[in-house]
C-alpha cells in the first residue's frame, strides 16, 4: 500500500476517534436497527480511507471479507445480526446517531460533525484527487469482485 494511503488511514482513524468522542454524550439502544440496510435503505457512505481501515481490520484479525447477508443487513454484522464485528473500526456514519432512537442531549453536535466530515473529505482528496465516497455495500461488492478474480 502506498505511503500516502497509510498516512490517510492514520488520519482517518484519528477522525473516527474524534467522531466517537464528539457523540459520546449520545447513545444508542443497540438494536442494530440502523444496520438493517435493506429495510432502512440508508447505508453509510464511506470515503476510500474508511474502507481501507475496514480492510486493514479484517487483515489484522485474519478474517476474510464477510459474505453478503441474506437478510439485507450490513455484511459486518455478526451471524445473529445484532452486533458489529468491526465495531472499533466502524465508519464515520456508523458512529454518528442519525436515528430516531438516539438518547442524550437534544442538541446534536452538528457543527463538530460537519467539521470532521470536511476533514475526512480533505484527507481523501489530498491523497487522491478523484476520491469520492461510496456506500458500504458498493465497497463490499467491489472488494468481493476483486477477491474472486
Amino acid at each position: 500500500m502506498q505511503l500516502a494511503w497509510r498516512r490517510a488511514m492514520t488520519e482517518t482513524r484519528a477522525i473516527l476517534e474524534k467522531a466517537s468522542a464528539t457523540w459520546s454524550r449520545h447513545g444508542c439502544p443497540g438494536t442494530s436497527e440502523c444496520c438493517q440496510l435493506a429495510v432502512t435503505r440508508r447505508p453509510p457512505w464511506l470515503w476510500p480511507s474508511e474502507w481501507k481501515v475496514l480492510e486493514a481490520r479484517l487483515e489484522k484479525d485474519r478474517r476474510p471479507l464477510p459474505p453478503v447477508r441474506a437478510d439485507g443487513g450490513c455484511p459486518f454484522l455478526d451471524a445473529a445480526g445484532t452486533r458489529c464485528t468491526v465495531y472499533e473500526s466502524r465508519p464515520f456514519g456508523c458512529r454518528t446517531f442519525f436515528c430516531h432512537r438516539i438518547t442524550g442531549p437534544t442538541k446534536l453536535p452538528a457543527d463538530e460533525t460537519n467539521a470532521l466530515l470536511d476533514r475526512l473529505r480533505a484527507v481523501n482528496v489530498a491523497t487522491d484527487d478523484d476520491a469520492v465516497p461510496h456506500s458500504i455495500l458498493e465497497w463490499h461488492t467491489a472488494s468481493a469482485d476483486r477477491e474472486t478474480k
